[in-house]
């Protein structure tokens, strides 16, 4: 056989896999939607229906914890750090020793203003035994000059020495009180030397060693009370009319997920800010066993107070696709769900509301929407987490009740039917 009949050959053998492979492929596509069509699954579901309700007005707000009382400990004098009593965690009880500075130098200059005291008493008394003794010459002076045995002038001199007596008495009270004023301002500076809580709290920050050389400008401890925590946030224009000083907040921080505290309003800002048209609270969180620390990150949530209606569907039904809500309508007498978009509002427990795009009487799916895909079909009744024909969520599965960024309102629900 010639080279041309093998390549002949060759080629039409290839060209026959080509064409068949083409006509298999082609078979293949065109029978798979009926097969998927015949073979869709049936998944057993809860259906309900949005309904109308009332629902008690929250707002939720986040922020940092702060401690209401910190306090930096600075020292009253410049000097060299000698000793410091405390370390960051360390429990101070308010008027402790927490540092002291070295002071010999200040002892010294205290011991010799207490001597030039001791000399200045030691001249007051020195003066007043020579005045005494110019009063009673003075006395002898004036019974001779009452019998004419002493001049005029010698009697003047003599009343003349008692009034510079006097006078040198008081320059020594003088002196003696100048020398007391250096006395306890060395003693003030000397107390100085210590440096003491000026509250009760946790060290939370040591800013200095033993050695280092501090002045008044200079922070040594951090000392904060976590006895009372306090967090800010931004309520809107709309709901600040709802609030009053002492309304109760539920705090729960992501750190302590399980556990919920108490906190009220304390204050409450009198002026808006412009651009956002919200007001800032401050909310004071009580904390007698000190779990809560300093900005750990904390939602609060306020009840405003107030019941309105609203359109209400069971969390169940909520489902997400990416981050868009919706839920599975299911028409009379079909079997197969269709996907609505809808807005959904406040989310309290069991429940959530609904904005737009759903009428109160509308039947939905109820449990088991996760588990729906599009093009399922439903077994009514039977609903649950392990029922379904194929189980598992599907690819736009429901994802868990979300509130908006920033001050967002939840509810508490209540069956107005």
């Amino acid at each position: 056989m010639s080279k041309k009949k093998i390549l002949a050959v060759l080629v039409g053998a290839v060209l026959v896999y080509l064409v068949g492979s083409r006509v298999y492929e082609a078979d293949q596509q065109a029978n798979a939607p009926a097969k998927k069509k015949a073979g869709g699954r049936i998944v057993n579901v809860d259906l309900t229906q949005a309904r109308i309700g009332e629902i008690r007005e929250e707002l939720l707000l986040t922020g940092s914890l702060k401690p209401k009382e910190i306090v930096d400990v600075n020292p009253k004098s410049t000097g060299r750090i000698e000793r410091i009593h405390f370390l960051v965690g360390d429990w101070v009880e308010s008027g402790a020793l927490v540092a002291e500075m070295e002071d010999e130098e200040l002892q010294q200059q205290v011991k010799r203003s207490e001597a030039s005291f001791a000399v200045s008493e030691a001249n007051i008394s020195s003066r007043k035994a020579e005045l005494a003794r110019t009063m009673a010459d003075l006395d002898r002076a004036k019974l001779l000059f009452d019998e004419d045995l002493l001049s005029p002038q010698e009697y003047q001199q003599q009343q003349t020495s008692l009034e510079v007596m006097e006078a040198q008495l008081q320059l020594a009270e003088a002196q003696a009180q100048q020398a007391l004023a250096e006395v306890r301002e060395f003693r003030i500076r000397l107390a100085n030397s210590k440096i003491y809580a000026p509250m009760s709290g946790v060290i939370s920050v040591r800013y200095v060693d033993p050695g280092a050389l501090v002045s008044t400008n200079n922070s040594i401890l951090q000392i904060v009370n976590l006895m009372t925590m306090v967090t800010q946030g931004n309520v809107p224009e709309r709901n600040i009319g709802k609030l009053a000083i002492g309304n109760s907040a539920s705090v729960i921080v992501d750190a302590i997920p399980d556990r919920e505290f108490l906190g009220r309003v304390a204050r409450i800002a009198p002026v808006l800010d412009a651009a956002t048209r919200s007001a800032i609270i401050e909310i004071d969180i009580l904390n007698p066993e000190m779990v809560l620390k300093a900005e750990m990150f904390a939602r609060i949530t306020l009840d405003l107070g107030t019941m309105r209606a609203a359109t209400l569907i069971p969390r169940d039904g909520l489902v997400y696709r990416g981050q868009q809500p919706g839920v599975f309508i299911v028409e009379a007498e079909s079997q197969r769900p269709v996907f609505r978009v809808i807005e959904t509002g406040m989310t309290r427990e069991d429940q959530v509301e609904v904005l737009a795009n759903l009428d109160a009487g509308t039947r939905i799916v109820g449990r088991g929407a996760t588990m729906l895909r599009d093009g399922d079909r439903i077994n009514p009744g039977r609903g649950g987490p392990m029922g379904g024909a194929g189980g598992g969520a599907s690819r736009g599965g429901a994802a868990p009740a979300k509130v908006g960024a920033g001050a967002a309102p939840t509810a508490r629900t209540k069956d107005a039917s």
